[in-house]
């Protein structure tokens, strides 16, 4: 099949698109490269999927609307996994303009393209930040969001809204995730783990928000990549195709043939707990120093993983010992900073 995936020299673009790229897919990547993180590192990202022959890198914006429209039409892709963003809660705090831009016009411009060109599915990255405020745990599908504590997480509630409209005025099969703390090889360095690890080697203290009373439902990223790879071979059918009685946990639109679906373990682990198994995997204790919750961040996430589990059969399981003693072997043999 014929896979458009957007941030493919992103952290979970680049796992997907090489997954797929693997399976004897093609997959043409769009994504800016732009220089929120190291550039270089998106670039050796991509240097990898160009080894693949039935690999097509495109260097665009998302707000690029011509760009995207024509390259969708060239391609005429089956399935569209849209996992480009402006990613990052605290940043969003300090330029709340780029997710406007890239989350809510960028996504539409996929939206209007997915429609002008037709496709089989079309896939949408969200986040569990569009929980927002809620405190009725665990998180599920079903759930009002409506109470978003950063620009980040009202952006991607927006995008969820805006595809919900596009499938049922243009029948587009839709599934929109939700992802939950997602770590591993090839990571963000703007992410916690990557940054403890840094600094524990660099023998540099680590900054410990809400003085350790923190909980995140960690996904590693071969986890969420065979998630994301399953549901994509499940597009929601139309509300008149379908048959049987759903699933209580089931979110399937009763207008549209859209499905929102969390993507996480259901298993929330301490953050003191997280770090222990980085120390463990670094052979090395870290120097921490305790602050308070910095603004927009959330106590606890905590995902229900039914669906996920009822849809596929499966749900993110490994270990966060072994995940991320397979992102310290990663970062001591391939990061450069």
């Amino acid at each position: 099949m014929r896979y458009l995936v957007t941030g493919d020299a992103g952290f979970i673009g680049f796992h997907v698109a090489r997954r797929l790229l693997e399976a004897g897919h093609a997959v043409l990547g769009y994504d800016n490269l732009n220089a929120y993180y190291s550039v270089s590192l998106k670039e050796r990202r991509r240097g990898i999927l160009l080894e693949f022959p039935h690999y097509e890198a495109v260097t665009g914006s998302l707000e690029d609307a011509a760009q995207l429209e024509a390259v969708f039409a060239r391609f005429k892709p089956d399935v569209v996994i849209h996992l480009a963003a402006q990613a990052g809660v605290r940043h969003s705090l300090e330029a709340p303009r780029d997710y406007v831009g890239a989350n809510i016009i960028g996504s539409f411009n996929i939206l209007e393209a997915a429609r002008a060109q037709g496709v089989q599915h079309l896939l949408l990255a969200s986040t569990s930040s569009a929980y927002g405020a809620n405190t009725h745990y665990p998180f599920e599908e079903r759930d009002r969001a409506v109470h978003p504590v950063t620009i980040y997480a009202a952006s991607k509630g927006a995008m969820e809204l805006m595809a919900h409209s596009y499938a049922y005025l243009y029948a587009i099969p839709t599934t929109a995730f939700r992802f939950f703390t997602v770590y591993g090889p090839w990571g963000r360095p703007d992410m916690a783990y990557y940054l403890f690890t840094r600094a524990i080697l660099a023998g540099e203290p680590i900054h410990v928000f809400n003085h350790g009373e923190c909980w995140r439902d960690f996904t590693f990223i071969d986890d969420l990549v065979t998630s994301i790879i399953d549901l994509a071979a499940l597009p929601p059918p139309a509300p008149e195709a379908r048959s049987g009685v759903l699933h209580p946990s089931d979110t399937l639109s009763p207008a549209a043939p859209y499905r929102l679906v969390n993507i996480g373990a259901g298993a929330p682990e301490k953050l003191m707990d997280f770090i222990a198994a980085i120390e463990q995997a670094l052979g090395q204790e870290a120097q921490k120093v305790f602050k308070p919750l910095p603004p927009g961040d959330v106590v606890k996430t905590f995902a229900d993983a039914t669906l996920l589990e009822h849809l596929t059969g499966r749900k993110p399981a490994t270990r966060i010992e072994d995940g991320l003693a397979a992102f310290v072997q990663w970062y001591r043999q391939h990061s450069n900073g």
